[in-house]
């Protein structure tokens, strides 16, 4: 984002001091929807750079909304200042803002107010809080106050690992500028923040869409653009034919929700594979679905499906690995997940034969079983892009916010998806999905983004009306959550 600040600047004709105004005026509209009632005493604790001349702007501009109890704590643990806080610093001055100045952590009063803005630190900060700060931020999180952070929580480092032994000044809620920051994304920003919302504050968006990045958002529009109408005068044989090896006996619940998403999915046939004592439930539950023995995954039979999935609830023994072995020895793509990831993690030498192109679909656990254990979802993700590249394959590392890892070692963040969806058989029914839309003819990244963002989109639909989603609800959902998405 700073090249994008430097950018502007130079090529719109704004001043820093006019785009650090741009962005407290934004972020104080965002904080009126928040916090509408004027009457909330807010104290708005401000450091010495940037982040803090936002937030020096901020405390004006909502004097100037009408918020009537507006308090202004200097955080003066440095001696180094920007001119743009400076400058922002005089126009309060100028108003005879009541301002304290606070040069200890042990100094600062004790805040009656109901509610800190944090504009301490900003994104620039590229180490732990220590020192006063750290005192600082332990001061203010005792409190137990709601907290709105500008653009980060104080401590809190843009990209990078996050230890789980860091302290931040912890933020109910971040009200961050233009894109998030990538480690919004990971289990541990939850030790810093609850909720954060983006607003923007007139950067140059051609820039910003031009610039090289190895991560991106999935959006709405991204997936709008992907998937392809269905034309006149197509047919089943034109949406592809999926198969999907899974279920063991007590497991088959997880075969019948793959399939069943595979088909709402849009996949013009869809095959399982399961013990010959699932054909009933099969049958009854999905009369769509055709059957194939288990003893006819031949390379043979298999090469007409356009995508193979392998792997839910299909156990971790000698048979998994036997089709493996036999499935990697065809050009058909393959989306692999769940057991079948925990047979590669046991056969290294079986992992090395995964051909190029491949979809693997691991939760955490399973990716370490695959890749050695991590400390930090950043590290974890940093081997996700090395072992894409490496496999040539695509990696969906779940997660609340799923990663989707290309062949280039590029990172697309799915937003959608919600706590409510945390029951068993969710994975299947991803599993499911990406088989689907790579039977389509999808490549394995489109397969990935779409049905990822479908998965949580669908979810989240739901969860509107529900506490909790079951996965054979979601799986049924995704056909109208589509085409909601692409009409």
């Amino acid at each position: 984002m700073r090249a994008a600040d430097a950018f502007t600047i130079k090529n719109k004709e704004i001043t820093s001091i006019d785009l650090m105004e741009s962005a407290s005026m934004a972020f104080v509209k965002a904080f009126a929807e928040e916090v509408p009632d004027h009457e909330t005493s807010i104290a708005v604790l401000c450091g010495k750079g940037n982040n803090g001349g936002d937030g020096l702007a901020v405390a004006r501009l909502l004097k100037d909304k009408g918020y009537t109890n507006v308090f202004v704590y200097l955080i003066a643990f440095s001696s180094k200042v920007t001119e743009d806080y400076t400058a922002n610093l005089k126009r309060l001055e100028d108003l005879w803002f009541p301002l304290v100045t606070v040069s200890k952590a042990e100094d600062l009063p004790e805040l009656k107010e109901e509610l800190i803005i944090d504009a301490v630190l900003g994104s620039g900060l590229n180490t732990e809080l220590d020192g006063e700060y750290k005192l600082l931020a332990q001061r203010v999180n005792a409190l137990n106050r709601r907290v709105i952070a500008i653009d980060v929580p104080t401590g809190f480092p843009a990209e990078g690992e996050l230890r789980k032994d860091s302290v931040y000044l912890k933020a109910d809620l971040v009200i961050c500028f233009e894109r998030p920051k990538i480690n919004f994304f990971f289990p541990e920003s939850a030790q810093a923040m609850k909720h954060f919302r983006v607003v923007s504050i007139g950067l140059d968006e051609d820039f910003i869409q031009k610039t090289s990045s190895s991560y991106q958002l999935a959006e709405a529009l991204d997936i709008r653009g992907l998937v392809k109408p269905r034309e006149s005068f197509t047919h089943k044989g034109t949406y592809g034919h999926a198969l999907i090896i899974a279920g063991q006996q007590k497991t088959m619940g997880a075969a019948l929700l793959a399939a069943r998403a595979c088909l709402h999915a849009g996949a013009g046939l869809t095959t399982v594979s399961v013990p010959e004592s699932g054909l009933t439930a099969i049958n009854t539950a999905l009369p769509e679905v055709m059957y194939l023995d288990r003893a006819d995954l031949q390379p043979d039979t298999l090469e007409k499906f356009k995508a193979i999935a392998i792997g839910p609830g299909l156990g971790t023994g000698k048979e998994t690995a036997d089709i493996l072995k036999t499935i990697f020895q065809l050009k058909v793509p393959l989306v692999i997940d769940a057991d079948a990831l925990n047979v590669l993690g046991n056969s290294p030498d079986l992992l090395e034969q995964l051909p190029s192109g491949s979809l693997l679909t691991p939760h955490m656990k399973e990716f370490d079983h695959l890749f050695g254990a991590h400390q930090s979802w950043w590290d974890r993700l940093e081997t996700a892009r090395k072992k894409a590249r490496e496999l040539q394959s695509v990696i969906i590392l779940k997660n609340q916010y799923t990663f989707i890892i290309d062949q280039t070692g590029d990172v697309t963040i799915n937003p959608t998806g919600n706590p409510g969806m945390a029951q068993g058989g969710m994975g299947d029914v991803l599993t499911g999905l990406c088989a689907s839309f790579r039977a389509q003819g999808y490549s394995a990244k489109e397969a990935a983004v779409i049905a990822c963002y479908l998965h949580g989109k669908a979810g989240d639909e739901l969860a509107e009306t529900e506490i909790s989603v079951a996965a054979s609800e979601l799986a049924g959902k995704v056909s109208g959550t589509l085409k909601g998405l692409i009409k």
